[in-house]
């Protein structure tokens, strides 16, 4: 059976026209999908009764079943455990970002942090996900099936991530960041298949410029991405600013030298024109030493970059702590001698392990 969600656009235009059916016919099925959230081939109203009959025998509309609901205690941040058809299960974090106090009727944002494969084979030493190791990655169906779940759970009163607060503010889901579950650089092909998808303006019309692919740093992948200049952001995970430090945190980096990351990095900045986003992990006393400060701002100095830093979230399988407020900003004030912006991103869903670095299965067989 075909998943619809695996199509892009054109894909499903030339499904039908080889069924007979003309691209009018795709726009109203494209429509069911993506403007309607349709959960199956039945919910197609829209769609002529022969088609909808030609649908049903031969695809389905994916679905990804819920196996848990958290909320953590911010009230601002949802983690759902969602299985796959074959019981992989794969975990999707919501993020809300309030309105202004002083605008209640604001419209309410939300960030969706979605998983890119089933486990990760990079390894990271602080991730759960990396101790849990890889199972196999993710179709572009199954990406957009949690973007579309997110968006049904937007429209439905009841189920949204808060309970509280004016009726008349509006949940609109603005930003993607593929930095859930695995490694989306991996899984090249579908993961832009997915985001061709959901940045279609005929369906969700996601904005390419709010979507954000971290990526642990595969050279070749951050080149083919450059190449085919898309709009997206990138985020780069470094954790360390030498070749020792980094391979000690991240074991892909025994593959790839620093010198060859950066290099894809200044070609990536170089033809698109656009800036990178490091993602740094402060661990104390680890890799948030002033040794470390000014490691990473010899490495980035001259280059369109801007630092995230976030302290450590913590997992089961590794006994680093996070930085504290001191280490971090002493950090910071470093990376601004080399004339290189950085923020230290909010830390949510701690308490639920919601966290950066903390998604894992958890629910037991």
């Amino acid at each position: 059976m075909i998943n619809l969600h695996d199509l892009t656009y054109d894909q499903l235009t030339k499904l039908l026209a080889d069924w007979g059916y003309s691209k009018f016919h795709a726009g109203v099925v494209w429509k069911g999908l993506y403007r309607d959230l349709a959960e199956t081939v039945d919910d197609l109203p829209d769609v002529r009764l022969d088609l909808r009959k030609k649908l049903s025998l031969n695809a389905t509309i994916g679905k990804l079943g819920t196996l848990s609901d958290l909320g953590s205690s911010d009230g601002n941040t949802r983690k759902f455990l969602l299985r796959c058809v074959d019981d992989q299960s794969i975990e999707t974090v919501i993020m809300r970002y309030a309105g202004r106090q002083e605008r209640p009727d604001e419209t309410r944002r939300y960030t969706a942090c979605v998983s890119s494969q089933a486990g990760c084979a990079m390894g990271c030493v602080f991730c759960a996900t990396g101790q849990m190791g890889f199972m196999r990655h993710l179709t572009p169906g199954e990406i957009v099936g949690q973007i579309v779940f997110v968006e049904r759970l937007l429209r439905e009163p009841s189920a949204k991530p808060e309970d509280s607060g004016p009726a008349k503010q509006v949940a609109q889901l603005r930003n993607i960041v593929l930095m859930g579950m695995g490694e989306p650089l991996h899984n090249y092909n579908n993961t832009m298949r997915a985001i061709d998808i959901v940045t279609d303006n005929r369906g969700l019309g996601l904005g390419p410029r709010h979507i954000t692919l971290s990526t642990v740093g595969l050279p070749t992948g951050i080149r083919r991405l450059a190449n085919e200049k898309r709009s997206i952001n990138l985020a780069v995970s470094l954790h360390g600013a030498t070749d020792a430090e980094r391979q000690r945190l991240v074991p892909t980096a025994n593959r790839w030298s620093l010198a060859t990351l950066l290099d894809a990095c200044r070609y990536y900045t170089e033809k698109r024109k656009r800036r990178i986003f490091f993602e740094w992990t402060l661990i104390a006393y680890e890799n948030d030493t002033a040794e470390q400060a000014h490691a990473l701002g010899q490495l980035l100095a001259g280059m369109d970059a801007h630092i995230n830093v976030i302290p450590l979230n913590p997992t089961d399988g590794y006994g680093g702590a996070p930085s504290d407020s001191q280490r971090v900003q002493a950090f910071q004030a470093i990376l601004a001698q080399y004339g290189l912006p950085s923020t230290v991103r909010q830390r949510r869903g701690i308490d639920i392990a919601a966290g950066c670095g903390q998604l894992r299965q958890r629910v037991t067989t």
